[in-house]
C-alpha cells in the first residue's frame, strides 16, 4: 500500500501477514499450472468435482486450491462454479498460443529461487550471496531459460521488430547479443525478408536458437557466433545490434565496456536496440520494472534495473549520439533505441 493510502488509517498487520505468507501464492499458481486447472476450466470443467476428475486430484484439495486462486485474482467464482479471468485465459490456459506456464521451469527453478535464501547477506554485500554463478560460461540454467521463457518473449519480440523496422523494406544486417531462444532476431527475419541475423550466445544456448530459426523458416538467413559477448569478435557493418534483457546483469562500467564494442561494430547510422526493465526516476514505479532490481540483487554480483537517464548516460559515454525511450505496450518492458 502506498504511503499516502496508509495516511490517516488505523495501523493493521494485514500487509505483513500477507507478505509473510506470499510464498503460498507462488506455490498455488505453480500447482494450478502443474495440475492444468486453468486448461480444465477452459474445457468447461467448472466445479471442484469436475476439475478434480480432469486433473487427477482430490475434490477437497481442488476446492481449496481454486478458492485460493480466486482470492489472489487468477480465477472467478459464481456459486460453486469457477471461471478464468481474462489474464488467466490468455496466459495460463495450456490451449492458448500465449501460454506462459513453462516460465515456472526457470523463474521458480533452484538456480533462481535458492539465491533468495541468502538475501540478507546479499543486501549486506550489494550483490548475490547465493551458490548459483549464473554468469559463468555455459551455465546450464541459460538453456533452461531459453526454452522456458519463450512464451513470454513471443509477443514483445514481434512488437520490437515492428517498432525498430516499421517499413521492413531495406536490407538489414543484425547482430543479436545474448540471443538465448533467438526469438528477437528471428522476429526481425520474419518481419523483413531482407534481414540477415547473427546470434551470439554460449554454444549450448545457440542450439535452442537454431531450432527456433529452423521452425520459423528463416534458417537460411540466420547465423551464429558462439562465445562470450565480451570476448567474441563481432565483426562490423551491422545496421542493428539487439541488446534484449542483457545489460541488467552488469554494473554500469561493465555495460559501458560492452557498449563501446557495440558502437564499433555498427555501420555509420546504425542503431543499438535495447529491451529492458526500465523504472522511472523514482525507482519505485512502474512496480514490475522497478521491482526487477530485487531480482538482480538476488542473482547477480552487480546487476540492476537501470533508469532511462542511467542507460542514456551509458550509451553516450560509449560514443552514441542520442538515445530515445519507447514504450512497448502491453508488455512491462521499455525499448531504448540508440543512434551511432
Amino acid at each position: 500500500m502506498a504511503p499516502e493510502a496508509q495516511a490517516g488509517r488505523q495501523p493493521t498487520p494485514a500487509l505483513i501477514f500477507d507478505t509473510f505468507n506470499a510464498y503460498q501464492r507462488t506455490a498455488a499458481l505453480r500447482a494450478g499450472i502443474d495440475l492444468e486447472v486453468f486448461a480444465a476450466i477452459a474445457e468447461g470443467k467448472t466445479t471442484a468435482k469436475d476439475i478434480a476428475e480432469r486433473c487427477g486430484a482430490s475434490e477437497r484439495g481442488t476446492r481449496i486450491l481454486c478458492d485460493f486462486l480466486t482470492i489472489i485474482g487468477f480465477l472467478t467464482k459464481q456459486g460453486s462454479n469457477y471461471g478464468l479471468t481474462p489474464d488467466s485465459s490468455m496466459f495460463l490456459d495450456k490451449h492458448s498460443p500465449a501460454y506462459m506456464g513453462t516460465m515456472t521451469e526457470f523463474i521458480l527453478s533452484s538456480h533462481v529461487m535458492d539465491n533468495f535464501d541468502y538475501l540478507t547477506e546479499a543486501v549486506k554485500r550489494g550483490g548475490t550471496a547465493g551458490q548459483t554463478k549464473s554468469l559463468e560460461p555455459d551455465h546450464p540454467m541459460w538453456v533452461k531459460f531459453a526454452r522456458a521463457m519463450q512464451p513470454m518473449m513471443a509477443m514483445p519480440s514481434q512488437l520490437l521488430a515492428k517498432l525498430a523496422d516499421p517499413n521492413a523494406d531495406k536490407r538489414l544486417k543484425i547482430l543479436d547479443i545474448a540471443a538465448g531462444h533467438g526469438l528477437y532476431g528471428i522476429a526481425f527475419a520474419e518481419h523483413n525478408p531482407q534481414a540477415e541475423v547473427t546470434a551470439l550466445d554460449w554454444p549450448n544456448v545457440l542450439e535452442v536458437a537454431k531450432e527456433n530459426a529452423q521452425a520459423a523458416g528463416v534458417a537460411d538467413r540466420y547465423q551464429t557466433k558462439p562465445g562470450s559477448a565480451f570476448d567474441v569478435d563481432y565483426g562490423t557493418g551491422y545496421d542493428i545490434i539487439l541488446l534484449t534483457n542483457f545489460l541488467h546483469h552488469f554494473d554500469k562500467e561493465t555495460c559501458e565496456t560492452l557498449l563501446r564494442k557495440v558502437h564499433a561494430a555498427l555501420a555509420d547510422g546504425g542503431r543499438a536496440v535495447t529491451l529492458e526493465f526500465v523504472p522511472n526516476d523514482d525507482r519505485v514505479t512502474p512496480p514490475q520494472a522497478a521491482a526487477f532490481s530485487m531480482m538482480m540483487l538476488g542473482v547477480t554480483p552487480s546487476g540492476d534495473a537501470y533508469t532511462f537517464v542511467e542507460l542514456e548516460q551509458m550509451f553516450r559515454h560509449a560514443g552514441f549520439s542520442r538515445s530515445e525511450l519507447h514504450e512497448l505496450p502491453p508488455t512491462i518492458q521499455r525499448v531504448i533505441i540508440s543512434q551511432k
